[in-house]
């Protein structure tokens, strides 16, 4: 499988029926029984991080855009290779008028905009191919569109050096090789190393499965 098919199989799964059961499958049983790093932890960091002025990657569902931006004005914009997570999470908080980009972060995201203060990357980087030295090329892609001073933010699903009972240990194993993860060699120096090379003030916590991150540009 070269890069492009893995990418597109990492992101292809999000059909209408599984978007519909994802944040019941994943943000409640998975991440709780299996992953062991209850949602509510994403959801805070999300809630102290994101700004007025935010791009969300990955969209998913749009749980946490739906869930934790409070009802003032400010500019949220939306980035997916997924067209079915795009037109749902547009419409779900069409009151802020979202601007919505679909992209393969893979590749320079190539905007015509203004830059963004925040950005958050949720459960995405398990998703794509290669190993976290390959994959790292997004953060050189989401520094270009990241104001000075700006926090990048985010949460993924380590393969290494975390503790997995046997069901997630089975369960990310079949995710694997149907391509839909690819993180069985991601641990968290490789994350730390990776960001260290784009961004400042690195900050990691590793929770069950799960790397919580974060990190400013210069």
């Amino acid at each position: 499988m070269n890069k492009d098919s893995a990418t597109f199989a990492g992101q292809a799964v999000y059909s209408k029926k599984v978007l519909s059961i994802y944040d019941l499958w994943v943000l409640g049983f998975s991440n709780h029984y299996l992953w062991k790093c209850p949602t509510k932890l994403i959801s805070q960091q999300f809630i102290e991080l994101a700004s007025k002025n935010h791009l969300d990657i990955g969209v998913g569902t749009g749980y946490y855009l739906k869930n934790y931006l409070s009802q003032i004005e400010r500019r949220i914009a939306l980035v997916d290779l997924n067209e079915n997570s795009l037109e749902s999470t547009a419409t779900a908080i069409q009151h802020f008028n979202p601007e919505v980009y679909r992209r393969n972060i893979l590749e320079p995201l190539e905007f015509k905009c203004e830059k963004f203060d925040s950005i958050s990357i949720n459960y995405l980087l398990h998703c794509l191919p290669g190993d976290l030295s390959e994959k790292s090329v997004i953060f050189t892609h989401l520094h270009e569109v990241l104001n000075d001073g700006g926090v990048l933010f985010g949460s993924t699903i380590l393969g290494q050096g975390v503790p997995k009972n046997a069901f997630a240990s089975k369960l990310m194993s079949v995710y694997n090789k149907k391509g839909i993860f690819t993180n069985e060699g991601d641990d968290v120096h490789a994350l730390e190393a990776a960001l260290n090379d784009n961004f400042v003030d690195v900050k990691i916590d590793v929770i069950g499965c799960v790397a919580l991150f974060s990190a400013r540009k210069k």
